[in-house]
């Protein structure tokens, strides 16, 4: 029997060269249930791999010793065995020798997620989401034709798509003795889902209109990917899984940034790489902030690091490897809610932090130059919005973008999806961070054509021109499958949403966010609206007794783009969920500020 996925072949096709480059060039394209004989196994490379663990300073390995109980599962056991072990789990549930139940518990729940594999124990035991990584937000058909194939077993409701508000996809339902086979088919496609959970550093967030916008200063496509190599390619073997960045104090997230426009949201993430020219040289570069995040503990909004650099990707990759080094080896090991950059910049004074990045960035010998903060542009600028048709750089080229419910897409609409990219842009498929797709480089001639399929019409969930209210409603996972969270926040974004689109008028794009607990995956503090799931209590009318009630704080006034501000206090606390209740108060919201009219 042959192994899956290691035959040194081509590579199959993507729609453009910077689409799915991501990948791991070692492995070839195999279709999903092919033949029952085939099995799965790890790469042997994986095994020749060094552990995470052995690139920590032995000062920082003394504090990982005596540190929180993440730390001590890592030592007892390196991060990086899960490049090994997932594939010897999966043979044995298959094979009858054992069953999920009896994984190891710290395996299971914790080092798993070093594969991209959250065990949902809560709400699906024996299932898990599968984050992947998508750099900059592009795919192509064949690949969302193959996540929709992956799932499918799962049933409609269980075996689902979301669209993350970090660009990326996440596979709902999967089984551990069938993730070899996803593993496999994603490496062959150009995508991983190795390092993208727990302590690692998450999907490269880019520009969605890379190459095809006329207000672009960077195009972000070959900086995303080269940042993706750096934390997830081993070098030495070329596969994915890179030890050297597998044992972080914390996660850490990316974006690079490719217009005024900020679509990739940089105030919110652990490195924001802001284009902006030089103002001696005119050399196109980024102004570098970093420490914005959100937890249950802190949001914090990312902070001047005093540091440009020009925007070529020896520049971009070298200053980022430094700061990752340094977050590896001297962040918090103890307290994780003090884990993040911010603290560890906090901690040393911004201009001693740009002193040790500095010296780092030299010590590479790589010919790296970065200067003092530039000034950014200024002059009247309106951020752009993404749904809708509107035209490219390129002549007799328009972009379309489709809005997707909650970033919540069936098997059926992933197909859909797949075939309007192959009909109309060259199979290529974009997403953003609102959780919505783009189709790029559609025929000026075709967009018509494009509009009046049936995917996009009648009872379709996926439309061009939504309302104000509904298409900029962003919600996280929710109760259905994660366990943090205290409200379902997709359904009842998606049906509020739309009762509200039916209520009021408002005269411009109005943002919803949706969160389901404090550690705010749905961003609820970027918002125009922010709902977040949280206690509350309402008079039952028999007993006059307050009772505990599914409920919501509301945060308003949070705004993004060059003008970036994240509202950290709520408006209101304690509303009640339920439509009677929420539905007013968001109205009057509406009303007093944000000029909305009843209908």
């Amino acid at each position: 029997m042959k192994r899956a996925a290691v035959q040194l072949l081509a590579l199959s096709s993507t729609t453009s060269a910077f689409v799915g480059t991501g990948g791991n060039s070692r492995f070839a394209a195999s279709p999903l249930n092919t033949a029952t004989s085939t099995i799965y196994e790890a790469d042997p490379v994986q095994a020749t791999k060094p552990s995470g663990t052995s690139f920590l300073p032995e000062e920082t390995v003394e504090r990982a010793k005596a540190g929180n109980k993440f730390e001590k599962v890592k030592l007892a056991k390196d991060p990086t065995s899960a490049f090994v072990d997932v594939y010897e789990y999966a043979r044995k549930i298959r094979e009858g020798e054992m069953t999920w139940e009896e994984v190891e518990g710290a395996d299971l729940d914790t080092r798993l997620k070093f594969v991209g594999m959250l065990h949902r124990n809560k709400r699906t035991p024996g299932q898990f989401m599968l984050r992947l990584k998508v750099p900059n937000g592009i795919i192509n058909a064949d690949q969302l034709r193959f996540f929709a194939d992956s799932v499918e077993k799962y049933g409609e409701e269980g075996g689902v798509l979301d669209i993350s508000t970090r660009q990326n996809i996440q596979l709902r339902g999967v089984k551990l003795e069938d993730a070899p086979e996803i593993f496999d088919g994603l490496h062959s496609r150009n995508l991983t889902s190795f390092q993208s959970g727990l302590d690692s550093v998450r999907n490269m967030v880019g520009n969605p209109l890379a190459g095809i916008d006329d207000q672009e200063l960077v195009d972000t496509r070959e900086l995303c990917n080269a940042l993706n190599d750096l934390v997830s390619l081993d070098p030495v073997t070329e596969t994915r899984g890179n030890p050297q960045w597998a044992n972080l104090p914390r996660k850490f997230n990316i974006a690079v940034s490719g217009s005024r426009d900020d679509y990739a949201h940089t105030h919110i993430n652990d490195i924001g790489l802001q284009p902006c020219p030089h103002a001696e040289t005119g050399e196109m570069g980024f102004n570098v902030v970093l420490g914005g995040y959100m937890s249950i503990k802190r949001v914090a909004e990312s902070i001047d690091s005093k540091m440009w650099i020009p925007a070529d990707r020896n520049s971009v990759v070298t200053l980022s490897e430094a700061i990752l080094r340094i977050f590896r080896d001297e962040s918090e090991r103890k307290d994780r809610q003090k884990a993040r950059l911010m603290w560890l910049v906090e901690k040393y004074g911004v201009d001693e932090f740009k002193a040790a990045i500095v010296k780092e960035v030299e010590s590479y010998d790589r010919g790296v130059k970065i200067c003092d903060t530039q000034p950014a542009p200024t002059g009247a600028f309106e951020r752009r919005e993404l749904l809708g048709v509107h035209p490219q750089k390129q002549e007799g080229k328009s972009r379309v973008g489709i809005h997707v419910p909650t970033g919540r897409l069936s098997q059926k609409e992933c197909r859909a999806i797949a075939h309007l990219a192959e009909t109309y842009s060259d199979g290529e498929i974009r997403l953003t961070v609102e959780q919505n797709v783009i189709l790029p480089n559609v025929d000026n001639d075709k967009v018509d054509a494009l509009l009046a399929e049936p995917q996009l019409n009648g009872d379709s969930r996926l439309k061009v021109n939504p309302g104000n209210i509904v298409g900029n409603t962003v919600s996280c996972t929710g109760a259905q499958f994660c366990g943090l969270a205290l409200v379902e926040t997709k359904a009842n974004a998606d049906r509020i949403s739309r009762k509200l689109d039916e209520m009021i008028t408002v005269d411009r794009p109005l943002r919803i966010h949706w969160t389901g607990c404090p550690n705010s995956c749905g961003q609820v503090q970027v918002a125009d609206i922010g709902i977040m799931g949280a206690p509350a209590r309402k008079e039952d009318p028999e007993t006059g007794k307050k009772l505990a009630v599914p409920g919501c704080n509301i945060f308003v006034g949070g705004r993004i783009g060059e003008d970036a501000h994240l509202a950290l206090d709520p408006y209101k606390k304690g509303i009640p969920l339920a439509d009677e209740e929420l539905i007013p108060e968001l109205i009057e919201i509406i009303k007093n500020e944000f000029g909305g009219v009843e209908k």
